[in-house]
């Protein structure tokens, strides 16, 4: 039987396993799932080990999505273009095919579960690490009217800035430089939401009808769905969505088909 995994450090919340139990289930494929912690000092052994096991592919997360970037062998376009990975595949030589899915299920979430206009939109981003550096062109290739990266060290905002700023409007600041902004859609992409931590950000932030969207998610309300909720957001949603479709991709470029994501949405947290 096949084996896959997804390699992150913490890991034990991770629904990756059930989800792509379900949609090998429903697609009919021989495969087996798991979730692996790997130490945040030995993520390069641990995929080495996983090779040696003959595993066929991997998902990838936090902390290690630049890391596994640069272990591959080789890159997708768009891992290429994200400097960052999220999916390994496992070829016949034992290399390893890098890509990112993460900007493909954020954006497929957004627009076709959510139903929300990206395009001509002002759109706020909370992080610059491995996980909006996937999303990034994506969302800037629905022309939004400007997209903002915010983030605690303002020099890895920058650094995105100089790497992306050619693909559309874009601008980067530190939490403080926020005040007196307003966006329509604020996206939190940092992680301190698994430590139960919330980026300091000022109120004001949300345009009327605008919505937010944690890339992340929890069986409860992560932090910064805490503080959407006090900012009258027309609309607010967890990550699952996103998780959901990002892994679908993968496991199209793993297995050759398309599951339905369609009977995993329901259990997410959003509002109406």
């Amino acid at each position: 039987m096949d084996r896959y995994a997804v390699i992150g450090h913490p890991i034990a919340h991770s629904r990756s396993p059930a989800i792509h139990r379900q949609f090998a289930a429903q697609t009919g494929q021989r495969m087996q799932y798991e979730a692996i912690l790997a130490p945040k000092d030995g993520f390069r052994a641990c995929i080495a080990e996983r090779v040696k096991e003959g595993f066929r592919g991997m998902n990838i997360t936090v902390p290690f999505k630049e890391e596994a970037f640069a272990l591959a062998q080789e890159h997708t376009p768009r891992a290429t273009l994200a400097q960052a990975a999220n999916t390994f595949v496992v070829q016949a030589d034992r290399s390893l095919l890098a890509d990112n899915t993460d900007g493909a299920g954020l954006v497929r979430d957004l627009s076709s579960n959510l139903g929300v206009t990206l395009h001509a939109r002002k759109i706020l981003i909370l992080g610059a690490g491995g996980a909006v550096r996937g999303v990034l062109a994506p969302l800037l290739a629905h022309n939004p009217a400007h997209l903002h990266i915010a983030n605690r060290t303002l020099s890895r905002a920058e650094h995105l800035l100089s790497q992306f700023a050619h693909l559309g409007r874009l601008s980067a600041s530190g939490y403080d430089d926020l005040v007196g902004h307003h966006f329509d859609l604020i996206i939190n992409a940092t992680s301190a939401g698994l430590d139960g931590e919330q980026p300091a950000l000022p109120d004001g932030l949300l345009n009327p009808g605008g919505g937010c969207y944690d890339m992340f998610y929890s069986q409860t309300l992560t932090p910064f769905l805490h503080w959407a909720q006090q900012q009258n957001p027309r609309w607010y949603a967890d990550g699952l969505g996103m998780l959901v479709e990002q892994a679908a991709e993968a496991f199209y470029l793993w297995r050759g088909i398309r599951p339905d994501t369609t009977p995993l949405l329901h259990q997410r947290l959003r509002s109406p």
